[in-house]
């Protein structure tokens, strides 16, 4: 060994058995997913059932999107798959891209006419804008 060097010698510890000293987080946690109770992941995870006539609501928004304009379709079922083929059916019917989050469908441009259409024809009952 060279003088001036130094090797580390000790043994490198398992963060798999430390315990937590300070946190910030306050409240209780979840047992299931370890997130605060009030935010819980399980919750979220779980896929609603589509109901027989499903309530949509539809706005239009223009904050925070660089001045254009969206139409969000909200208030629908958690259902990724529900969701995904709503969506795909908007953006066909409406010649626009969009985008579906946690219970809705965004479609890009003030298209609340047409997708008030298609979602009547397809027998959901429609409020808002």
């Amino acid at each position: 060994m060279r003088s001036g060097h130094r090797v580390n010698m000790g043994r490198v510890r398992n963060r798999g058995d430390s315990r937590t000293v300070y946190s910030t987080a306050s409240g209780r946690i979840c047992p299931t997913c370890g997130w605060p109770a009030d935010n819980c992941q399980c919750s979220r995870a779980r896929e609603e059932p589509v109901p027989a006539r499903p309530v949509a609501k539809l706005r239009l928004e223009k904050k925070a999107r660089g001045g254009k304009a969206v139409t969000v379709i909200d208030g629908l079922p958690r259902n990724t798959a529900f969701l995904k083929e709503l969506s795909q059916e908007l953006k066909r019917a409406c010649g626009a891209g969009g985008s579906v989050f946690d219970t809705g469908v965004e479609v890009q441009g003030d298209m609340r006419e047409r997708v008030r259409d298609v979602l009547l024809k397809k027998g959901f009952i429609v409020k808002g804008a």
